[in-house]
C-alpha cells in the first residue's frame, strides 16, 4: 500500500472534484498531510504530487490508465486504486470506484456533467469575487473529506452486517427473511432468492420491504398489492385484511404494521396474490 507522506502538491487555479476528493482521500489516510498548490511542481519536491506533474497520479499525459469499461482514470481514481483496498477491502473498493469515483473521473476527463462535481466546483471564487483560491480549496476539501468519511464508514457498516444478514437468510422460510434488527441487507439479499425482508421499525411495530430483482433497478420480485399502495391508515385494514397494517408506500416496496405476525401475513398474502 502507498504510504501517504506529510506533504502533498497539486495544481493551483480553479479546482475540481477530482483534485478536491483526491486531497480529501489523502487527508483521511494521513491527517498530518499539508497540501500545497501551484502552477508547477517545485524542483526536487519530496511529497506526493497529484493532478499535475505527469507523475503516477496525474491523468493529463498520453499513457494514463483506462478502466476496462473505457472510462479513463483521473487523479482521484488513480489514488483510490492505490489506497482504497486497504480502506474497505478489494471488493468494496471496486464497487465504490464504479459507483462514486468513476463518475467523478469521467466528469473531469470529459466534462460530461455530474451533480456532485458541480457542487464542489461551486466552492471556487466567483468571477467577480476577490477570494483566496487556496482558502476556497481548503473549504471544499473539508466538505469532501466529511462526505468521504461518512461514505466509507457506511461501506464498513455494510461489511459488518454480512454475517447477520446471511445468518437470517439461512433461516428464511417462503422467501421471507427476518432480521432481529435493521441491518444493511440489499447487498446480500438481492443476489439471493429472497422476496421480502422483515425487521423491527424504529417507530414501533415492524417494517417489511420487497427485495429488488437485481442491482440497479427498482423492480421488485414481489411488490405489495396495488390496491394497498398509498391508501390511508384508516382504509388499509379493510382493504388488505391485515388488522394492523398502517402504511403501504405508493411504490409498493415498503409497509409498516403493528405486529410481527401481521408483517409475515402481509408478505405471504402479497406472494399468493402475485401467483394468481
Amino acid at each position: 500500500m502507498l504510504t501517504v507522506p506529510n506533504k502533498g502538491f497539486t495544481h493551483a487555479g480553479r479546482f475540481h472534484a477530482d483534485d478536491v476528493f483526491a486531497a480529501a482521500l489523502l487527508r483521511l489516510c494521513n491527517p498530518k498531510i499539508h497540501i500545497e498548490r501551484g502552477f508547477s511542481v517545485p524542483q526536487g519536491y519530496d511529497g506526493i504530487v497529484f493532478d499535475i506533474g505527469d507523475g503516477p497520479f496525474d491523468h493529463h499525459g498520453k499513457d494514463t490508465p483506462v478502466r476496462e469499461c473505457g472510462v479513463k482514470y483521473a487523479a482521484f481514481g488513480l489514488l483510490w486504486r492505490e489506497l482504497g483496498p486497504a480502506l474497505v477491502g478489494e471488493k468494496e473498493a471496486r464497487r465504490f470506484d464504479d459507483g462514486f469515483v468513476k463518475p467523478l473521473d469521467e466528469d473531469d476527463n470529459t466534462g460530461c456533467g455530474n451533480q456532485l462535481a458541480n457542487l464542489i466546483a461551486a466552492y471556487n471564487p466567483r468571477w467577480d469575487e476577490e477570494k483566496d483560491e487556496d482558502a476556497c480549496f481548503a473549504e471544499a476539501v473539508a466538505v469532501a473529506q466529511d462526505l468521504l468519511h461518512h461514505k466509507l464508514e457506511s461501506i464498513r457498516a455494510i461489511t459488518r452486517a454480512e454475517a447477520e444478514v446471511r445468518g437470517a437468510l439461512a433461516h428464511a422460510k417462503g422467501g421471507i427473511v427476518e432480521l432481529k434488527r435493521f441491518a444493511p441487507w440489499k447487498q446480500y439479499l438481492i443476489p439471493s432468492r429472497a422476496k421480502f425482508v422483515v425487521y423491527p421499525s424504529q417507530r414501533g411495530g415492524y417494517c417489511a420491504q420487497g427485495v429488488p430483482q437485481r442491482f440497479g433497478t427498482q423492480a421488485l420480485r414481489v411488490p405489495f398489492p396495488e390496491e394497498w399502495a398509498g391508501a390511508s391508515e384508516a382504509e388499509l385494514p379493510a382493504i388488505s385484511g391485515i388488522e394492523t397494517l398502517k402504511f403501504c408506500h405508493a411504490g409498493r416496496f415498503l409497509i409498516t404494521v403493528g405486529t410481527r405476525e401481521d408483517a409475515f401475513a402481509a408478505c405471504r398474502l402479497a406472494i399468493e396474490l402475485s401467483q394468481e
